[in-house]
Protein backbone atom coordinates (compact mmCIF):
# COMPACT_ATOMS: atom_id res chain seq x y z
CA UNK A 1 0.00 0.00 0.00
CA UNK A 2 1.56 3.44 -0.81
CA UNK A 3 1.60 6.37 1.77
CA UNK A 4 -0.26 8.32 -0.13
CA UNK A 5 -3.08 5.73 0.15
CA UNK A 6 -2.75 5.38 4.10
CA UNK A 7 -3.41 9.29 4.09
CA UNK A 8 -6.58 9.60 2.11
CA UNK A 9 -7.80 5.95 3.99
CA UNK A 10 -6.89 8.10 7.12
CA UNK A 11 -9.22 10.93 6.07
CA UNK A 12 -12.39 11.63 7.85
CA UNK A 13 -13.83 15.67 7.33
CA UNK A 14 -10.57 16.83 6.38
CA UNK A 15 -8.65 15.90 9.73
CA UNK A 16 -5.76 12.88 9.93
CA UNK A 17 -6.73 9.97 11.82
CA UNK A 18 -4.00 10.07 13.88
CA UNK A 19 -3.63 14.02 14.99
CA UNK A 20 -3.66 14.94 18.69
CA UNK A 21 -5.78 17.92 19.25
CA UNK A 22 -4.32 19.69 23.00
CA UNK A 23 -7.76 18.68 24.50
CA UNK A 24 -8.60 15.44 23.69
CA UNK A 25 -8.60 12.53 25.98
CA UNK A 26 -6.32 10.13 26.55
CA UNK A 27 -8.15 7.70 25.94
CA UNK A 28 -9.05 9.33 22.53
CA UNK A 29 -5.20 10.21 22.49
CA UNK A 30 -4.33 6.58 22.83
CA UNK A 31 -5.93 4.77 19.76
CA UNK A 32 -3.99 2.38 18.59
CA UNK A 33 -2.42 3.30 15.30
CA UNK A 34 -1.49 0.34 13.97
CA UNK A 35 -2.71 -3.44 14.23
CA UNK A 36 0.17 -4.76 16.46
CA UNK A 37 -0.94 -1.79 18.94
CA UNK A 38 -4.53 -3.38 18.79
CA UNK A 39 -4.82 -4.87 22.83
CA UNK A 40 -7.17 -7.97 22.79
CA UNK A 41 -9.41 -9.29 20.37
CA UNK A 42 -6.56 -11.99 19.32
CA UNK A 43 -8.94 -14.35 17.99
CA UNK A 44 -9.40 -11.80 14.68
CA UNK A 45 -6.60 -10.24 14.87
CA UNK A 46 -3.57 -12.53 15.47
CA UNK A 47 -1.61 -12.93 12.18
CA UNK A 48 -2.93 -15.43 9.70
CA UNK A 49 -6.53 -15.04 11.11
CA UNK A 50 -9.52 -13.88 8.61
CA UNK A 51 -10.33 -10.78 9.49
CA UNK A 52 -6.50 -10.02 10.04
CA UNK A 53 -5.74 -11.62 6.55
CA UNK A 54 -8.27 -9.62 4.75
CA UNK A 55 -7.26 -6.16 6.06
CA UNK A 56 -3.69 -6.70 5.79
CA UNK A 57 -4.71 -8.01 2.11
CA UNK A 58 -7.09 -4.90 1.26
CA UNK A 59 -9.78 -7.02 0.29
CA UNK A 60 -12.47 -5.92 3.08
CA UNK A 61 -16.15 -6.80 2.69
CA UNK A 62 -18.82 -4.75 4.96
CA UNK A 63 -19.48 -6.54 8.44
CA UNK A 64 -20.69 -5.58 11.92
CA UNK A 65 -18.85 -5.23 14.97
CA UNK A 66 -20.98 -6.54 17.98
CA UNK A 67 -19.23 -5.79 21.24
CA UNK A 68 -19.39 -4.65 24.64
CA UNK A 69 -18.06 -0.31 25.08
CA UNK A 70 -14.50 -0.20 25.03
CA UNK A 71 -13.29 -2.77 23.09
CA UNK A 72 -12.05 -1.23 20.13
CA UNK A 73 -14.92 -1.33 17.23
CA UNK A 74 -14.04 2.62 16.41
CA UNK A 75 -10.45 2.03 16.63
CA UNK A 76 -10.72 -1.31 14.57
CA UNK A 77 -12.95 0.37 11.63
CA UNK A 78 -10.37 3.09 11.36
CA UNK A 79 -7.24 0.94 11.45
CA UNK A 80 -9.33 -0.80 8.45
CA UNK A 81 -9.67 2.50 6.39
CA UNK A 82 -6.20 3.46 7.00
CA UNK A 83 -4.58 -0.19 6.13
CA UNK A 84 -7.23 -0.60 3.00
CA UNK A 85 -6.71 3.04 1.16
CA UNK A 86 -10.47 3.81 1.90
CA UNK A 87 -11.85 7.17 3.30
CA UNK A 88 -13.33 6.88 6.49
CA UNK A 89 -16.86 8.65 7.06
CA UNK A 90 -17.81 7.84 10.65
CA UNK A 91 -22.11 7.79 10.93
CA UNK A 92 -23.83 8.18 14.16
CA UNK A 93 -27.42 6.39 14.12
CA UNK A 94 -28.10 8.21 16.97
CA UNK A 95 -28.10 11.52 16.01
CA UNK A 96 -27.95 11.05 12.18
CA UNK A 97 -30.85 9.44 9.59
CA UNK A 98 -31.35 8.01 6.49
CA UNK A 99 -30.74 11.96 4.72
CA UNK A 100 -27.11 11.74 6.40
CA UNK A 101 -27.36 8.44 4.73
CA UNK A 102 -27.83 9.82 1.31
CA UNK A 103 -25.50 12.71 1.91
CA UNK A 104 -22.87 9.81 2.23
CA UNK A 105 -23.45 7.96 -0.60
CA UNK A 106 -23.56 10.63 -3.21
CA UNK A 107 -19.90 11.62 -1.74
CA UNK A 108 -18.87 7.41 -1.95
CA UNK A 109 -20.09 7.61 -5.47
CA UNK A 110 -17.95 10.58 -6.63
CA UNK A 111 -15.15 8.82 -4.94
CA UNK A 112 -15.94 5.66 -6.51
CA UNK A 113 -15.69 7.19 -10.17
CA UNK A 114 -12.42 8.23 -9.19
CA UNK A 115 -10.94 5.01 -7.85
CA UNK A 116 -11.29 5.69 -4.24
CA UNK A 117 -13.39 3.92 -1.66
CA UNK A 118 -15.37 4.16 1.08
CA UNK A 119 -16.04 3.14 4.45
CA UNK A 120 -19.41 3.97 6.07
CA UNK A 121 -18.80 3.84 10.16
CA UNK A 122 -22.59 3.62 11.42
CA UNK A 123 -21.53 3.61 14.99
CA UNK A 124 -24.71 2.06 17.53
CA UNK A 125 -26.30 0.92 13.98
CA UNK A 126 -28.77 -1.27 16.23
CA UNK A 127 -29.92 2.10 16.90
CA UNK A 128 -31.71 2.32 13.67
CA UNK A 129 -35.20 0.84 12.56
CA UNK A 130 -35.16 -1.73 10.60
CA UNK A 131 -36.94 0.23 8.14
CA UNK A 132 -34.35 2.98 8.29
CA UNK A 133 -31.31 0.16 7.68
CA UNK A 134 -32.81 -0.73 4.74
CA UNK A 135 -31.11 3.00 3.13
CA UNK A 136 -27.92 0.62 3.44
CA UNK A 137 -29.24 -2.08 1.75
CA UNK A 138 -28.51 -1.00 -1.89
CA UNK A 139 -25.31 0.52 -1.62
CA UNK A 140 -23.80 -2.02 0.20
CA UNK A 141 -25.03 -4.70 -2.62
CA UNK A 142 -23.90 -2.34 -5.40
CA UNK A 143 -20.42 -1.50 -3.66
CA UNK A 144 -20.29 1.92 -3.15
CA UNK A 145 -19.97 1.88 0.06
CA UNK A 146 -18.74 -0.31 2.97
CA UNK A 147 -20.18 -0.75 5.82
CA UNK A 148 -18.87 -1.29 8.89
CA UNK A 149 -21.41 -1.26 11.64
CA UNK A 150 -21.02 -1.33 15.02
CA UNK A 151 -23.39 -1.84 18.04
CA UNK A 152 -23.01 -3.40 21.46
CA UNK A 153 -27.12 -5.31 20.99
CA UNK A 154 -27.13 -8.79 19.31
CA UNK A 155 -27.18 -8.20 15.47
CA UNK A 156 -29.46 -11.28 15.29
CA UNK A 157 -32.05 -9.24 17.17
CA UNK A 158 -31.46 -5.62 16.04
CA UNK A 159 -30.59 -5.73 12.06
CA UNK A 160 -32.59 -6.42 9.77
CA UNK A 161 -32.36 -10.04 7.81
CA UNK A 162 -31.89 -8.60 4.34
CA UNK A 163 -28.85 -6.63 5.90
CA UNK A 164 -27.56 -8.72 7.90
CA UNK A 165 -26.99 -11.82 5.35
CA UNK A 166 -24.90 -9.10 3.70
CA UNK A 167 -22.81 -8.42 6.84
CA UNK A 168 -20.16 -10.60 7.75
CA UNK A 169 -20.61 -10.53 12.27
CA UNK A 170 -17.19 -10.15 14.48
CA UNK A 171 -17.54 -10.37 17.79
CA UNK A 172 -15.31 -8.28 19.80
CA UNK A 173 -14.54 -9.42 23.70
CA UNK A 174 -14.46 -7.85 26.61
CA UNK A 175 -10.89 -6.79 27.08
CA UNK A 176 -9.03 -9.06 29.83
CA UNK A 177 -7.09 -7.47 32.98
CA UNK A 178 -3.84 -8.09 31.07
CA UNK A 179 -4.53 -6.13 27.51
CA UNK A 180 -5.86 -3.55 29.67
CA UNK A 181 -2.44 -3.17 31.52
CA UNK A 182 -0.81 -3.23 28.82
CA UNK A 183 -2.88 -0.22 27.65
CA UNK A 184 -2.50 1.13 31.02
CA UNK A 185 1.18 0.74 30.50
CA UNK A 186 1.91 2.19 27.18
CA UNK A 187 -0.03 5.51 28.10
CA UNK A 188 1.79 5.94 30.94
CA UNK A 189 5.52 5.47 28.88
CA UNK A 190 4.28 7.52 25.61
CA UNK A 191 5.92 10.90 25.44
CA UNK A 192 3.69 11.72 22.63
CA UNK A 193 0.21 11.21 23.07
CA UNK A 194 0.18 9.85 26.63
CA UNK A 195 1.49 10.84 30.38
CA UNK A 196 5.27 10.08 29.50
CA UNK A 197 6.14 13.55 30.21
CA UNK A 198 4.02 13.78 33.90
CA UNK A 199 7.02 11.69 35.55
CA UNK A 200 4.53 10.00 37.26
CA UNK A 201 5.31 7.01 40.25
CA UNK A 202 2.49 4.46 39.40
CA UNK A 203 2.63 1.40 41.31
CA UNK A 204 1.68 -1.94 39.72
CA UNK A 205 -1.25 -2.55 42.48
CA UNK A 206 -2.53 0.80 40.91
CA UNK A 207 -2.19 -0.57 37.54
CA UNK A 208 -3.60 -3.77 38.50
CA UNK A 209 -6.55 -2.30 40.68
CA UNK A 210 -7.52 -0.34 37.19
CA UNK A 211 -7.37 -2.82 34.83
CA UNK A 212 -9.64 -5.00 36.94
CA UNK A 213 -12.20 -2.70 37.42
CA UNK A 214 -12.15 -1.28 34.15
CA UNK A 215 -15.15 -4.41 33.16
CA UNK A 216 -12.92 -4.85 30.32
CA UNK A 217 -13.39 -1.48 28.49
CA UNK A 218 -9.69 0.30 27.39
CA UNK A 219 -11.99 3.70 27.23
CA UNK A 220 -12.61 3.49 30.74
CA UNK A 221 -9.09 2.25 31.94
CA UNK A 222 -7.70 5.46 30.19
CA UNK A 223 -10.85 7.81 31.45
CA UNK A 224 -9.58 6.69 35.40
CA UNK A 225 -5.56 6.98 34.70
CA UNK A 226 -6.22 10.51 33.45
CA UNK A 227 -8.44 11.21 36.55
CA UNK A 228 -6.30 9.61 38.65
CA UNK A 229 -3.46 11.04 37.53
CA UNK A 230 -4.86 14.61 37.60
CA UNK A 231 -5.67 14.13 41.20
CA UNK A 232 -1.68 13.36 41.99
CA UNK A 233 -0.43 16.15 39.20
CA UNK A 234 2.73 15.82 37.43
CA UNK A 235 5.58 14.00 39.20
CA UNK A 236 3.26 12.85 41.89
CA UNK A 237 2.85 9.03 43.02
CA UNK A 238 0.16 6.88 42.06
CA UNK A 239 -0.74 4.39 44.62
CA UNK A 240 -3.92 2.14 45.34
CA UNK A 241 -5.74 4.65 47.74
CA UNK A 242 -5.12 7.06 44.61
CA UNK A 243 -6.79 4.53 42.06
CA UNK A 244 -9.62 3.60 44.63
CA UNK A 245 -10.44 7.47 44.72
CA UNK A 246 -10.59 7.81 40.78
CA UNK A 247 -12.60 4.19 40.52
CA UNK A 248 -15.17 5.40 43.13
CA UNK A 249 -17.65 6.47 40.58
CA UNK A 250 -17.11 3.37 38.85
CA UNK A 251 -20.01 1.22 37.34
CA UNK A 252 -20.30 -1.85 36.59
CA UNK A 253 -20.58 -2.64 32.83
CA UNK A 254 -24.78 -3.75 32.77
CA UNK A 255 -26.73 -2.52 30.27
CA UNK A 256 -30.26 -2.10 31.06
CA UNK A 257 -33.31 -3.14 28.63
CA UNK A 258 -30.02 -4.98 26.08
CA UNK A 259 -28.66 -8.69 25.45
CA UNK A 260 -25.88 -8.18 28.87
CA UNK A 261 -29.61 -7.47 30.65
CA UNK A 262 -30.52 -10.97 29.77
CA UNK A 263 -27.64 -12.68 29.79
CA UNK A 264 -26.90 -12.15 33.74
CA UNK A 265 -30.78 -12.68 34.43
CA UNK A 266 -29.31 -16.10 32.92
CA UNK A 267 -26.77 -16.64 34.61
CA UNK A 268 -28.65 -15.84 38.04
CA UNK A 269 -31.62 -18.37 37.29
CA UNK A 270 -28.98 -20.76 35.99
CA UNK A 271 -27.01 -20.26 38.89
CA UNK A 272 -30.69 -20.88 41.47
CA UNK A 273 -31.37 -24.12 39.13
CA UNK A 274 -28.05 -25.65 39.54
CA UNK A 275 -28.31 -25.21 43.31
CA UNK A 276 -25.19 -22.87 43.39
CA UNK A 277 -25.44 -20.16 45.60
CA UNK A 278 -22.44 -18.83 45.23
CA UNK A 279 -23.19 -18.02 41.42
CA UNK A 280 -26.27 -17.03 42.44
CA UNK A 281 -24.94 -13.95 44.67
CA UNK A 282 -22.58 -12.93 42.58
CA UNK A 283 -24.84 -12.39 39.59
CA UNK A 284 -27.07 -10.93 41.85
CA UNK A 285 -24.56 -8.76 43.10
CA UNK A 286 -23.61 -8.03 39.42
CA UNK A 287 -27.12 -6.86 38.81
CA UNK A 288 -27.56 -4.55 41.68
CA UNK A 289 -23.75 -2.90 41.39
CA UNK A 290 -24.76 -2.09 37.33
CA UNK A 291 -27.89 -0.47 38.29
CA UNK A 292 -30.57 -3.13 37.68
CA UNK A 293 -34.17 -2.73 39.45
CA UNK A 294 -34.01 -5.36 42.35
CA UNK A 295 -37.93 -6.05 40.89
CA UNK A 296 -36.45 -7.62 37.82
CA UNK A 297 -34.59 -10.51 40.35
CA UNK A 298 -37.57 -10.77 42.51
CA UNK A 299 -39.82 -11.51 39.47
CA UNK A 300 -37.48 -13.95 37.59
CA UNK A 301 -36.71 -15.63 41.54
CA UNK A 302 -40.47 -16.20 41.57
CA UNK A 303 -40.58 -17.67 38.43
CA UNK A 304 -37.70 -19.88 39.35
CA UNK A 305 -39.37 -20.76 42.58
CA UNK A 306 -42.30 -22.29 40.80
CA UNK A 307 -40.46 -23.78 37.76
CA UNK A 308 -37.43 -25.28 38.96
CA UNK A 309 -38.43 -25.81 42.96
CA UNK A 310 -42.55 -26.26 42.91
CA UNK A 311 -43.64 -28.89 45.39
CA UNK A 312 -40.34 -29.88 46.08
CA UNK A 313 -40.04 -26.92 48.88
CA UNK A 314 -43.47 -25.21 48.76
CA UNK A 315 -41.39 -22.62 50.65
CA UNK A 316 -39.86 -21.37 48.47
CA UNK A 317 -42.60 -19.52 46.49
CA UNK A 318 -43.72 -18.46 49.18
CA UNK A 319 -40.36 -17.08 50.61
CA UNK A 320 -39.76 -15.36 47.37
CA UNK A 321 -43.17 -13.67 47.16
CA UNK A 322 -42.30 -12.55 51.27
CA UNK A 323 -39.09 -11.49 50.07
CA UNK A 324 -40.16 -9.20 47.62
CA UNK A 325 -42.67 -7.47 49.39
CA UNK A 326 -40.31 -7.13 52.16
CA UNK A 327 -38.11 -5.17 49.49
CA UNK A 328 -41.01 -2.59 48.89
CA UNK A 329 -41.10 -2.00 52.36
CA UNK A 330 -37.68 -1.30 53.04
CA UNK A 331 -35.84 -0.24 49.90
CA UNK A 332 -32.35 -0.19 49.18
CA UNK A 333 -29.65 -1.27 50.53
CA UNK A 334 -31.65 -2.98 53.53
CA UNK A 335 -34.06 -4.68 51.21
CA UNK A 336 -31.33 -6.44 49.49
CA UNK A 337 -31.25 -8.77 52.60
CA UNK A 338 -34.43 -10.54 51.73
CA UNK A 339 -33.32 -10.60 48.45
CA UNK A 340 -29.65 -12.15 49.10
CA UNK A 341 -32.07 -14.72 51.65
CA UNK A 342 -33.91 -15.79 49.11
CA UNK A 343 -31.27 -15.71 46.90
CA UNK A 344 -29.64 -18.46 49.16
CA UNK A 345 -32.85 -20.12 49.94
CA UNK A 346 -33.21 -21.08 46.56
CA UNK A 347 -30.40 -22.37 45.16
CA UNK A 348 -29.91 -24.28 47.97
CA UNK A 349 -33.72 -26.01 48.17
CA UNK A 350 -34.39 -29.18 46.83
CA UNK A 351 -34.81 -29.27 42.90
CA UNK A 352 -38.49 -30.08 40.66
CA UNK A 353 -39.68 -29.39 37.93
CA UNK A 354 -42.59 -31.67 38.52
CA UNK A 355 -45.48 -28.75 38.58
CA UNK A 356 -44.14 -27.61 35.15
CA UNK A 357 -43.85 -30.72 33.46
CA UNK A 358 -47.07 -31.25 34.67
CA UNK A 359 -48.58 -28.11 33.14
CA UNK A 360 -47.16 -28.81 29.87
CA UNK A 361 -48.66 -32.21 29.49
CA UNK A 362 -52.10 -31.03 30.87
CA UNK A 363 -52.05 -28.31 28.41
CA UNK A 364 -51.02 -30.77 25.46
CA UNK A 365 -53.94 -32.92 26.32
CA UNK A 366 -56.26 -30.14 26.31
CA UNK A 367 -55.46 -28.75 22.96
CA UNK A 368 -55.11 -32.32 21.58
CA UNK A 369 -58.98 -33.20 23.59
CA UNK A 370 -60.49 -29.60 22.95
CA UNK A 371 -64.45 -31.33 22.69
CA UNK A 372 -64.36 -33.44 25.50
CA UNK A 373 -67.52 -33.67 27.85
CA UNK A 374 -67.78 -33.19 31.33
CA UNK A 375 -68.68 -36.35 32.91
CA UNK A 376 -71.83 -36.15 34.14
CA UNK A 377 -71.20 -37.05 37.69
CA UNK A 378 -69.26 -33.58 37.91
CA UNK A 379 -71.16 -31.05 36.67
CA UNK A 380 -73.15 -29.03 38.69
CA UNK A 381 -76.99 -29.45 39.17
CA UNK A 382 -78.27 -26.14 40.34
CA UNK A 383 -81.99 -26.54 38.27
CA UNK A 384 -84.54 -29.68 38.12
CA UNK A 385 -83.94 -30.34 34.44
CA UNK A 386 -80.19 -30.71 34.91
CA UNK A 387 -81.15 -32.37 37.98
CA UNK A 388 -83.45 -34.93 35.08
CA UNK A 389 -80.49 -35.14 32.50
CA UNK A 390 -78.12 -36.66 34.98
CA UNK A 391 -76.03 -33.84 35.94
CA UNK A 392 -74.36 -34.55 39.33
CA UNK A 393 -75.99 -38.06 39.45
CA UNK A 394 -73.41 -40.98 41.13
CA UNK A 395 -71.01 -37.88 42.54
CA UNK A 396 -69.73 -38.98 45.86
CA UNK A 397 -68.48 -36.16 48.49
CA UNK A 398 -65.33 -36.54 49.29
CA UNK A 399 -65.67 -35.16 52.95
CA UNK A 400 -68.27 -37.79 53.35
CA UNK A 401 -65.39 -40.06 55.19
CA UNK A 402 -63.07 -39.77 57.49
CA UNK A 403 -59.64 -40.04 55.63
CA UNK A 404 -61.51 -37.35 53.05
CA UNK A 405 -61.31 -39.56 49.75
CA UNK A 406 -63.50 -41.47 48.24
CA UNK A 407 -62.62 -43.51 44.64
CA UNK A 408 -64.23 -41.58 41.61
CA UNK A 409 -62.86 -40.94 38.25
CA UNK A 410 -63.02 -36.92 37.41
CA UNK A 411 -61.29 -37.22 33.57
CA UNK A 412 -62.89 -37.74 30.51
CA UNK A 413 -63.24 -40.91 29.51
CA UNK A 414 -60.59 -41.39 27.00
CA UNK A 415 -57.79 -39.62 29.17
CA UNK A 416 -58.98 -42.28 32.10
CA UNK A 417 -55.52 -43.49 33.70
CA UNK A 418 -53.81 -40.42 32.35
CA UNK A 419 -50.99 -39.33 34.46
CA UNK A 420 -49.76 -35.36 34.05
CA UNK A 421 -48.13 -35.13 37.22
CA UNK A 422 -45.65 -37.32 38.40
CA UNK A 423 -43.81 -36.34 41.66
CA UNK A 424 -39.89 -35.95 42.25
CA UNK A 425 -37.70 -38.09 44.05
CA UNK A 426 -36.46 -35.11 46.89
CA UNK A 427 -37.91 -32.68 49.22
CA UNK A 428 -42.16 -32.64 50.08
CA UNK A 429 -42.42 -34.42 46.81
CA UNK A 430 -41.99 -37.61 48.94
CA UNK A 431 -44.74 -37.35 51.11
CA UNK A 432 -46.64 -36.44 47.79
CA UNK A 433 -46.14 -39.57 46.33
CA UNK A 434 -46.98 -41.40 49.17
CA UNK A 435 -50.73 -39.89 49.23
CA UNK A 436 -50.44 -40.92 45.97
CA UNK A 437 -49.69 -44.16 46.05
CA UNK A 438 -52.59 -44.59 48.78
CA UNK A 439 -54.96 -43.28 46.75
CA UNK A 440 -54.20 -45.07 43.76
CA UNK A 441 -54.13 -48.39 45.65
CA UNK A 442 -57.78 -47.05 47.25
CA UNK A 443 -58.58 -46.44 43.39
CA UNK A 444 -57.50 -49.94 42.54
CA UNK A 445 -59.56 -51.58 45.30
CA UNK A 446 -62.67 -50.14 44.59
CA UNK A 447 -62.22 -50.91 40.81
CA UNK A 448 -61.72 -54.72 41.74
CA UNK A 449 -63.38 -55.40 45.03
CA UNK A 450 -62.66 -58.99 44.70
CA UNK A 451 -58.94 -59.15 43.21
CA UNK A 452 -57.67 -59.41 46.95
CA UNK A 453 -60.24 -61.76 47.95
Amino acid sequence: MTSGGRRRGAESGGESLFTRPGDAPLAARMRPRSLDEFAGQRHLLEPGKPLRAAIESGHVGSMVFWGPPGTGKTTLARLIAAHTDRVFVPFSAVTEGVPRVREIVAQAEGRRAAGQGTILFADEIHRFNKAQQDAFLPHVEAGTITLIGATTENPSFEINGALLSRLRVFVLEALAPADLETVIRRALADRERGLGDWALHVDDAAVTRIATLADGDARRALTVLEAAAAHVGRGGHLGEAEAREALQLRFAHFDKGGEETYNMLSAYHKSLRGSDPQGALYWMARMLEGGADPMTLFRRAIAMAAEDIGLADPEALKLAVAARDAFHMLGAPEGYLPLAEMTVYLATAPKSNSAKRALDAALEAARATPAEPVPLHIRNAPTGLMKELGYGRGYQYAHAVPEAYIPQEYLPESLRGTAFFEPGAFGFEKEIAKRLAWWAERKRKARDPGEDQ
